[in-house]
C-alpha cells in the first residue's frame, strides 16, 4: 500500500469525534463563531458605535463573577480615559477599536478556564517601548492601583 493510500486510510479510521485529533479547543471554535457572528453583525449595521456598545454589555452581563464585575470596571476606565475608542466584541470579548482596528481587549478568565483575566493590546497600540514590551497583562483584581495603570496604559496606547 502507498504512502498516501495509507494517510488516506488513517485518516478516514480517526473517529469524529476523537477529541485528541481536534486542533482547536471547545473554547477556541466558540470564541471563532463568534467572530464570524460579529462581523456578520458589522457588516448589516455599519460602524454604528450605539450597537456596538450594546452588544459589549450584554456580553460582559452573561459574563460570571468576578469577571464581569472587573469587565464593568475596565470598560468604565476605558471610556473615561479614551473616549474616542468605539466599543464592540471582539470573538466574543470586550474590545475596544480605533479606526475599526481593535487596541485593547478583555478576555475573561472563564472564557477558556483559565485561572486569571487578561487585559491586552494588540499592534495598532502605541506601546512599542525598546526592543521588547507587554502586549497583555494577567488579572486577578482591580485595585486602584491596577486602574490607574490600565488607564494609563490605554492613554499611551491610543496617543
Amino acid at each position: 500500500m502507498s504512502a498516501q493510500k495509507a494517510a488516506k486510510k488513517s485518516a478516514k479510521s480517526t473517529p469524529a469525534g476523537d477529541k485528541s485529533s481536534q486542533v482547536f479547543s471547545a473554547e477556541e471554535r466558540a470564541a471563532m463563531r463568534e467572530r464570524v457572528r460579529e462581523q456578520k453583525a458589522e457588516a448589516r449595521r455599519g460602524a454604528d458605535r450605539e450597537a456596538g456598545e450594546k452588544e459589549l454589555l450584554a456580553k460582559i452581563a452573561e459574563m460570571p463573577e468576578p469577571d464581569r464585575a472587573m469587565a464593568k470596571k475596565i470598560h468604565a476606565i476605558v471610556k473615561a480615559s479614551a473616549p474616542t475608542l468605539s466599543p464592540k466584541t471582539w470573538y466574543g470579548m470586550p474590545a475596544y477599536a480605533k479606526d475599526g482596528k481593535v487596541v485593547c481587549f478583555f478576555t475573561p478568565a472563564a472564557k477558556f478556564k483559565s485561572r486569571y483575566a487578561t487585559f491586552g493590546f494588540n499592534d495598532d497600540a502605541n506601546l512599542d517601548d525598546g526592543g521588547m514590551w507587554p502586549t497583555s497583562y494577567a488579572l486577578t483584581k482591580l485595585t486602584a492601583a491596577e486602574e490607574k495603570a490600565i488607564g494609563a496604559l490605554v492613554r499611551k496606547a491610543v496617543s
